[in-house]
């Protein structure tokens, strides 16, 4: 079972179809809850969006739990404006969707301005609310997925401002869940040609440490592809970084890398080397 948030017709069931059995979940800490209780064997967590960028409470959740990534996807969002049969965006006067969903659909509502943008926990969750109180005042921003399932009519695709709304995902196990148990399938579906790794680490508040960071990899030509930085919930004013690079932890020159980091790094967390699962 592949635990996710949200309800069926979630972008995040889509990520979760391609891994195995998707089980959904009300909230992320629950889908950590349950791969580090064993309830299921892996999880997909959205991380990272091209247009809203990195969802910070995940990245924070990965370093609460031991669990570690094994795989990441990437969904083309397509939003969709949904409602019951017979209902128009005329009728309609407020269309309920994810916050984030909202605010990539700018465009839609300047043209709409009758229509109310109303915040609820998840787009297929708006969906199958709308699809219970068969009110035609009432639409919702989802996937075509989620229409489907809860029998709504498509009023208009391409909701969003963008074209290129993008949704990166992480397939998460436990910690102690070692690559070789790794479902067949999952490894059947996963290009390992290029393994990327993840890392998040601190670094004393110090002239030149972020240099001399950046330096244990670009020494050793390593291919950073993501650096961000976030204030560490820790201590005030100190900050957290977070780097993904091309090469898998058990590389001679990335194992030498981690190592030199770690002489100088106040703390650096593993978060996984992983393959990508395509569409």
């Amino acid at each position: 079972m592949i635990a996710y948030q949200g309800e069926p017709g979630a972008y995040s069931e889509i990520a979760a179809l391609r891994i195995g059995v998707p089980k959904p979940y009300e909230s992320f800490e629950e889908v950590f809850a349950a791969v580090v209780n064993r309830k299921v064997e892996y999880a997909v967590i959205p991380i990272e969006n091209s247009l809203g960028g990195s969802i910070h409470q995940n990245y924070d959740l990965l370093l609460q739990h031991p669990v570690t990534i094994v795989a990441e996807t990437f969904v083309k969002v397509e939003h969709c404006l949904l409602g019951i049969p017979g209902s128009s965006t005329e009728l309609a006067r407020k269309v309920l969707s994810h916050p984030q969903a909202l605010a990539q659909c700018r465009n839609f509502f300047a043209t709409h301005k009758w229509l109310k943008a109303e915040v609820a926990y998840d787009t297929a969750g708006s969906a199958k609310l709308i699809a219970a109180e068969k009110d035609p005042a009432m639409l919702a921003i989802a996937s075509k997925r989620a229409g489907n399932l809860y029998g709504l009519e498509i009023l208009q695709e391409n909701l969003a401002d963008e074209e290129w709304n993008i949704t990166r995902f992480f397939s998460i196990a436990h910690a102690e869940h070692p690559e070789p148990r790794l479902l067949p399938e999952l490894i059947k579906k996963m290009d390992r040609s290029l393994y990327k790794t993840s890392i998040a680490f601190t670094l004393p508040n110090e002239q030149g440490s972020l240099f001399k960071a950046l330096a244990t990899f670009a020494m050793r030509n390593i291919d950073l592809t993501k650096i961000e930085s976030r204030p560490f919930r820790k201590k005030a004013f100190d900050y957290l970084f977070y780097i993904d690079f091309i090469g898998h932890q058990s590389d001679p020159n990335i194992h030498n890398a981690l190592n030199h980091l770690s002489e100088f790094a106040t703390t650096v967390n593993l978060l996984g080397s992983y393959g990508v699962v395509a569409e």
